[in-house]
């Protein structure tokens, strides 16, 4: 029983971790980087449908980003998407494909950015400690339904909270690696 909720909670924090890893790419650095157009939806026969379903998007260089669409008439609606984007990039079509400069983050952007990838660690660290609380509330329920002992109940909470800590280490390192990213010039 107390390995059942252990093995659940550390599941569900790997996978919180995954969630913020995928938040984090989306944030711009000063590389280009495709995931950095995942956020994209592009209006394709009266359905708003991700970019990457419509093209394909490769790093040019370490500031451009292409995109060769699959259906060469939706070239006005995927700059029109990349434009109106909270990126602030300025795409420019060459026939076919679509290239995008990144330019230089400023000093303040950086700081903008930190703060945000900041918040975004915060809030996987709340999500850990939500699954803690679950995991322990789980472990009380089991002792008062006298299914374990009160020492069982005791050793599983400093196993999830070991776990937790785990988790919450990985946390702070995936943060520190996306701030030293991000202060790269």
């Amino acid at each position: 029983m107390i390995n059942e909720i252990k093995s659940d909670a550390q599941e569900r924090m790997s996978k919180s971790i995954e969630a913020l890893k995928s938040q984090l790419s989306k944030i711009r650095t000063g590389r280009a980087h495709p995931a950095l157009l995942d956020g994209i939806m592009v209006p394709y026969y009266g359905a708003d449908t991700p970019l990457k379903q419509v093209g394909n998007v490769t790093v040019e260089d370490s500031r451009t980003l292409a995109v060769s669409l699959f259906d060469k008439s939706l070239l006005q609606a995927v700059e029109k998407a990349i434009l109106t984007s909270d990126l602030g990039l300025n795409p420019s079509s060459a026939g076919t494909v679509i290239r995008i400069p990144l330019p230089p983050l400023t000093e303040e952007r950086r700081k903008d950015l930190i703060k945000l990838v900041r918040a975004e660690a915060e809030k996987g660290r709340v999500a850990i400690r939500n699954i803690r609380r679950d995991a322990n509330g789980d472990l009380k329920e089991l002792q008062k339904e006298k299914e374990i002992s009160e020492d069982e109940q005791r050793k599983g909470e400093e196993e999830v909270q070991k776990v937790t800590d785990a988790a919450i280490k990985n946390i702070d390192s995936i943060l520190a690696d996306k701030e030293k990213e991000l202060m790269e010039i």
